[in-house]
């Protein structure tokens, strides 16, 4: 895994799923029936098991840290709960420079000083991970995840969900100097947290940008991509392979890849071959199985998996992963069956 994510293409191609940890999981379902989503975050002994049941149950080569992208503004003290079918709701949206000025003035060290929890957590999955490596006879990482400004400033201009990020949008043209304060807190706050889980031990790094694609590819690299570079900067100064993914991003690709990340994550929409056509061949791709075929008829799901697999060889190296999130209802067979057929392909001159 690390080997790929840094340019080094493996025999066997890497996988791991984006929302692996949780959900559609019925061993995760049982731990969860008690407490909150933000609880289950918090608990160290909760985390790290969560984080481990899909390494056990699939076989993928990564575990993702089970956490949430509004983890880090919780631990500073905003008002936020992660409301079930919904996601995460913000008891008062920031919407105008007061409130704004008011936000920022938090001092973004609280995510370090009041992290111990996620440290914990990190460090238990580490721990359990060499465990399982151990047996398995090669090294099975953690990756650590963060949310990226601009996804995390749409919810919390929103005040939760919203299917086109209309206030957000607004607040970049109305009133930039506000926008900019409040990425840049954002960049601090989330970076902070990354760099708390790898210092921890996780050994590579992902930043999510979800509702990254909502915004004009001008609007993006003047008021969004700088504060995605700083975000990741302190997880860069560390040393591990980075990973920047985000939903509906096909025209922000280059844009994506050119703040100095090891591998791109592409969602379903753009093959992997045009994806490298866009970004050039210093970078890995990760993805993108469409997870609408995770419910097609096995026959199907075969030949789209090679369809992925195959555009792939355009890329330096390549990371098999889904085009955005396990569903809730997927048939955890499926998962992982498709672990094992990436697992037995070979390029078609090398089977």
């Amino acid at each position: 895994m690390i080997r790929a994510l840094r340019g080094d293409r493996p025999e066997v191609t890497p996988v791991w799923f984006m929302r692996q940890a949780g959900r559609s999981l019925p061993e995760y379902r049982a731990l969860r029936a008690r407490g909150t989503m933000l609880d289950a975050c918090l608990d160290p002994a909760l985390a790290s098991e969560i984080t481990l049941q899909p390494v056990r149950r699939h076989g993928v080569d990564a575990a993702v840290f089970f956490s949430d992208i509004i983890v880090p503004l919780a631990l500073v003290g905003v008002d936020v709960q992660i409301s079930a079918g919904r996601g995460p709701v913000f008891a008062r949206p920031v919407r105008t420079a007061a409130e704004v000025a008011a936000l920022v003035a938090t001092d973004p060290a609280l995510v370090d000083e009041r992290g111990e929890a996620i440290a914990d957590a990190v460090a238990r999955a580490t721990a359990m991970l060499a465990e399982v490596s151990a047996k398995r006879g090669e090294q099975i990482p953690l990756i650590g995840f963060a949310g990226a400004p601009f996804t995390l400033a749409a919810y919390l201009v929103e005040g939760g969900p919203s299917k086109d990020h209309l206030a957000a949008r607004s607040l970049i043209h109305s009133d930039p100097a506000a926008w900019r304060d409040l990425v840049a807190w954002l960049a601090e706050v989330t970076g902070r947290f990354l760099a708390l889980q790898i210092r921890a031990g996780a050994a590579a790094g992902q930043l999510f940008d979800s509702w990254a694609g909502a915004l004009a590819p001008e609007d993006y690299r003047r008021a969004v991509l700088p504060a995605s570079a700083a975000a990741l900067a302190p997880a860069r100064a560390l040393g591990v392979p980075l990973i920047h993914f985000g939903v509906g991003t096909g025209e922000l690709l280059a844009d994506m890849a050119s703040i100095g990340v090891d591998a791109l994550g592409v969602d379903y929409r753009v093959p992997l071959d045009a994806a490298a056509a866009r970004v050039g061949r210093d970078v890995t791709l990760q993805g993108n199985l469409d997870p609408a075929v995770l419910f097609a008829p096995e026959p199907v799901r075969r030949a789209a998996v090679d369809a992925v697999l195959t555009a792939g060889l355009a890329a330096r190296a390549h990371v098999f992963n889904l085009g955005h999130g396990v569903p809730a209802d997927t048939d955890p067979a499926v998962l992982s069956g498709l672990v094992r057929m990436v697992h037995d392909w070979r390029p078609p001159e090398a089977a």
